[in-house]
């Protein structure tokens, strides 16, 4: 006769949210949890949320514009914000009294980047989003490769920041390539690597999607609003990396959560 056993620890990959199968050790679930729940992996996870500064920064930065016309979001540049000297800039009047707070705003968000995408392991960001069975996350390779996108994208972002686009343009636009490109790419990966973890997988997915179609439209389309197509390049990377900040940053709790009841 078979019995069946009714204890705690039988019930324990339920209490995971289910994603945990019945074959995981829970010394294996608690050596996870610890991890996620270190102190640095909840500033990686924090530092990616951090980036939506970037919207009050502009917001600010706008509001004390001082242009011969109103900035347009659908025809000014953003990098128009962060212009250092007022005048006709390839054919743009140009003047953002601000231009230190939009600057200083690059700056911040790419070092968030960096500092997200040096702090978060590949172990943790395979599982951050759930705890889940190793298995059933993508290989860490992809991980890695997101890690290093998004280190790069914020790399360009600082460049973006401290070499305005009126200093020296060869320098600012190259900048601008490495984080719209590698930002757009570093959600492709995060979306495929959280493919069987999360549903925010497919929130990333649209969000690289529409970064990267708009950047081609930018570099060889004609005729379309600047300042539009250049915000569907970068907004919804900022958006993107959120979601990303915000879903580990669930894990982290939910992993301190875990050990604290146990």
């Amino acid at each position: 006769m078979t019995g069946h056993v009714n204890g705690p620890g039988a019930r324990e990959p339920a209490a995971l949210g289910q994603a945990a199968p019945a074959a995981l050790a829970a010394a294996s679930i608690r050596a996870l949890a610890f991890s996620l729940a270190t102190s640095r992996t909840l500033v990686g996870a924090w530092a990616k949320v951090s980036v939506l500064q970037f919207f009050l920064a502009e917001a600010i930065t706008i509001a004390g514009w001082a242009g011969p016309a109103p900035y347009s979001r659908r025809f000014n540049y953003i990098s128009d914000l962060g212009a250092l000297h007022c005048g006709v800039y390839a054919g743009r009047d140009v003047c953002s009294p601000l231009h230190l707070v939009m600057n200083l705003s690059f700056v911040l968000q790419g070092t968030a980047m960096i500092v997200g995408a040096l702090f978060l392991n590949a172990a943790v960001f395979r599982v951050a989003a759930k705890l889940v069975s190793p298995a059933k996350a993508a290989h860490p390779l992809s991980i890695v490769v997101s890690r290093l996108l998004i280190a790069v994208a914020g790399t360009g972002m600082v460049v973006v920041g401290l070499v305005p686009e009126d200093l020296l343009p060869p320098l600012h636009y190259t900048g601008a390539v490495m984080f719209f490109v590698a930002g757009g790419l570093s959600l492709l990966a995060t979306a495929w690597s959280w493919r069987h973890v999360t549903r925010a997988s497919w929130l990333l997915l649209g969000c690289g999607l529409v970064s990267l179609a708009s950047t081609a439209v930018f570099q060889f389309g004609s005729g379309f609003e600047a300042g539009t197509v250049e915000r569907l390049m970068g907004y919804p990377i900022t958006i993107g990396l959120a979601v990303v900040g915000l879903t580990m940053a669930r894990g982290v709790h939910r992993a301190r959560r875990m050990l604290a009841a146990r």
